[in-house]
Parts: C-alpha cells; sequence; structure tokens
C-alpha cells in the first residue's frame, strides 16, 4: 500500500502532497467514483472527458425521438462538480504511459499516481464499413441529435415525393438490437407513427412502410425473463413493429439492408443498437484486453498487469464475482456500484485498512414498450412486472437517476405533457455549421 501520511488539503491553487488520481471518463462509473473518493482529503482527483458535460444514456432514445431536450438529459461537468474537490480537464486521451504514469491528451498532458478507467464503450459495428458509415447508432448525444434531425428530415422528404416506391423506402425504418435500447426505440417510433405523424403529415396517412426490429437471438430483451420476451413481443406487434428474431443484418448498401437470410429491406434508416465494445487506448497492452475490448481486473478493478492503474464499468471485465464468472453485464447499475466500491477502496486503501472485493448486487432489469407498457424483471427475474405498475417503476427509478433537481423536473413535466397529449414539441431540425 502507498504511504499516504500527512496529507494536504487540496483547494486547487497550492501545492499538495495528495495522491493525484486521474479518472478518464465521466459517465456512471466515473461520476460516482470522483464524488465519493474526492471526500477524502488524501486525494487529489481530475476527472477527463471529452464533452463538457455528463448525460444519462438510458434516456438518450426519448432525445432521438423529440420527446426530451437534449438539456433534459445532460449536465456541465464544472458546475456538477463545484461542491466537490474535483477538477475538470476536457480532452480525449490518445495514450498512456504506465512507466511515467502519463496520460496524453490531444491537447496536452497530465501526470498520476492512481489511473482510473471509466472510458465506457462506443458501438460495435463488428467490422463492417458499410454499415458504420450508414447506420445510426444509439450511443451519444450527437447520435441522439443525428438520429432526431434524420428522422425528421426523412419525413420531410416522403410527404413530397412522388414516387410510391420512394416514400415507402423513407417511411420504413429498421431497428437492429433487441435489447432495451432497440425495443425502446422501436415502441417510441411505433408510437409516433399511429398517433403523431397522422397529425404532423396527413398526407402520409395510409401510406407503406414500417418498423422492424431485428436481432440474432432468439428473444427480444434475452437478458430478461421469459414473461418479458414475451411481453415485449406482444407489445410490439401489436403496436405494427414487424420482429424478426434469429436474424442479422449483415450489410447495408444504396438504401437496402441486406438480413443473414437473405431477405433485403429497402430503406433509407437503419438504427444500430446492436452491440457495444470498450474503448481502448494505446500504451495499454493487449494481454490487459479481453472479450470486447474491456480491461481485465482483479477482484478490486485493479488492471491485470499494470500497477496504479484501475478499471470501472463498461471498460472493465471482472470475473472473480462467483455469480458471474464470465464478467458482469455492461449496464448502469453495474458501473454505479463498481464506481462506489472502488471509491471506498481508495479510502480504505489511504487508512491503511483491507480492501473489499467487488460483487455486484443486481437490483433488476427494466425496459419501456409503448405509452402504457413498462416491463420489469426483480430479484433475478423471480419477480415480474408489467403494464402500468411497472410503467410508474421505470418512469422513478429513470427520474430519481437523473443528476440534479433541475433535470428532475424538467424531464417529469415533458413526461407528464407527452403522456396527456401523445405528443411533443421537439420536433426542429436543428442544423450545425451552415
Amino acid at each position: 500500500m502507498s504511504d499516504l501520511s500527512n496529507p494536504a488539503v487540496f483547494t486547487g491553487t497550492e501545492p499538495t502532497t495528495a495522491k493525484k488520481i486521474v479518472v478518464i471518463g465521466g459517465g456512471f462509473a466515473g461520476v460516482n467514483f470522483a464524488q465519493n473518493v474526492a471526500k477524502n482529503k488524501n486525494y487529489q482527483v481530475t476527472l477527463v472527458d471529452r464533452n463538457n458535460y455528463n448525460y444519462f444514456p438510458p434516456l438518450l432514445y426519448q432525445v432521438s425521438t423529440s420527446f426530451l431536450e437534449p438539456s433534459s438529459i445532460s449536465y456541465p461537468f464544472r458546475k456538477l462538480f463545484r461542491k466537490d474537490n474535483i477538477r475538470f480537464r476536457m480532452g480525449e486521451p490518445v495514450k498512456i504511459d504506465p512507466v511515467t504514469q502519463t496520460v496524453y491528451l490531444k491537447d496536452g498532458e497530465l501526470s498520476y499516481d492512481y489511473l482510473v478507467f471509466a472510458s465506457g464503450a462506443k458501438t460495435n459495428f463488428f467490422g463492417n464499413e458499410n454499415i458504420e458509415k450508414n447506420a445510426i447508432p444509439m450511443k451519444t448525444i450527437d447520435d441522439g441529435l443525428r438520429m432526431r434531425n434524420a428522422l425528421l428530415q426523412t419525413l420531410e422528404e416522403a410527404a413530397i415525393t412522388k414516387d410510391p416506391a420512394e416514400r415507402k423506402k423513407l417511411l420504413t425504418i429498421v431497428v437492429a438490437g433487441g435489447g432495451p435500447t432497440g425495443v425502446e426505440v422501436s415502441g417510441m417510433l411505433a408510437e409516433m407513427k399511429n398517433y403523431i405523424f397522422p397529425k404532423d403529415y396527413p398526407e402520409l396517412i395510409n401510406q407503406p412502410g414500417g418498423i422492424y426490429i431485428v436481432d440474432g437471438s432468439p428473444a427480444l430483451l434475452g437478458a430478461m425473463s421469459e414473461k418479458t420476451h414475451q411481453e415485449a413481443y406482444s407489445v410490439l406487434t401489436k403496436l405494427g413493429v414487424r420482429v424478426k428474431l434469429n436474424l442479422h443484418v449483415n450489410d447495408y448498401v444504396e438504401g437496402k439492408i441486406m438480413l443473414s437470410n437473405g431477405e433485403v429491406i429497402e430503406s433509407n434508416t437503419l438504427i444500430w443498437a446492436a452491440g457495444i465494445t470498450a474503448n481502448t487506448f494505446d500504451g495499454i497492452p493487449a494481454t490487459s484486453l479481453g472479450p470486447g475490448k474491456r480491461m481485465v481486473t482483479d477482484e478490486h478493478n485493479k488492471v491485470q498487469g499494470l500497477e496504479n492503474i484501475y478499471s470501472i464499468g463498461d471498460a472493465c471485465i471482472l470475473t472473480t464475482d462467483p455469480d458471474y464468472p464470465k464478467g458482469h453485464p455492461q449496464i448502469a447499475q453495474v458501473a454505479i456500484q463498481q464506481g462506489k466500491t472502488l471509491a471506498n477502496n481508495f479510502i480504505a486503501m489511504a487508512k491503511n485498512q483491507p480492501l473489499k472485493p467487488f460483487k455486484y448486487f443486481d437490483k433488476g432489469d427494466m425496459a419501456i414498450i409503448g405509452r402504457n407498457k413498462a416491463v420489469v424483471d426483480l430479484f433475478k427475474h423471480k419477480v415480474h412486472f408489467r403494464g402500468i405498475i411497472a410503467l410508474f417503476m421505470w418512469l422513478f427509478i429513470h427520474l430519481i437517476s437523473l443528476v440534479n433537481y433541475r433535470n428532475k423536473l424538467r424531464t417529469l413535466y415533458n413526461w407528464a405533457v407527452a403522456y396527456i397529449s401523445r405528443d411533443q414539441s421537439f420536433r426542429m431540425i436543428f442544423k450545425s455549421g451552415l
């Protein structure tokens, strides 16, 4: 253990003997770690992120479909950390030197005593360049705004085209991926098609087209219970979504989506929610990486083969938890719990106390499918809720998970308006760089 005796209190100006922790990434894992460990004056914390804001990925699809504003699910880091002993550095890491303990950014460098990767994951296109180039991913705020603009622009084009075949192609949307993101965005698009598009685009009423969801597994929401699989399939099909299971999207060329069974769907819109892969950095050896390019860690989230480097959340794979021998799912609750556990271990380290191995407590899974339809599995799928009760559980959990009261109140108001009116007023096309 490090000698952290006689630490100086860090105020951001004077020299300090506190150990420097650099945190890469400001998502669930990074923010929870930074805010908890910064309570201990033995550490000086700097959080690095390419964006100057934190955002809430589970609600990104509602930004993408014009039901929430980006500001409802995001908050600036510098304001978030005003009362914390945390510095923020906007930057993009490009290389790590474990020997000199230096993080190299595109516009500078940072030295560290401890380095914590909470760098999350990015969209996995599985090496398909055509899909990467032409599909719309669902991972960042930029992706969400791009999807919102693309959907609205497509509808405007469909409203004026005189070619029936082209109109059908424009009105056909394919969602690749049957996990929570894919199911939620498919349900939202179906609700919009049934209740909003006829009011905004009367010229498109009864026009051909449709919404498809494609997944390679035999069930939607595959990580959840059998009851949830059946409920998701039933609700989506009743909303008019065409569900295609045990199939993959193999390619996307010139508006033609090729499925693994040889079927071709003509569409101008492929929404990609089919997988993620961890972000990687030069300087981290391949021997420290596992499946999905996640950093392999021990039970305390220390990266295999490296000193003073840790990894949490989507960026890591920890196989010492007896309930998850192949690693934990890349979801928010794992990231939050790992961030808090590692922070507690750093505080224990400063006090020369024993560290606690990470053990994940599964609080359950949930997804919203339609206006009055949601599914919730608790206690490792032993308890199942659906319908309006599940919907309110979903709304409550997501609302309290937003980072501040402004976001909570704004989101609650927008949800109330959308629920009562089956509508929202955020369908504007904003273009940058003009």
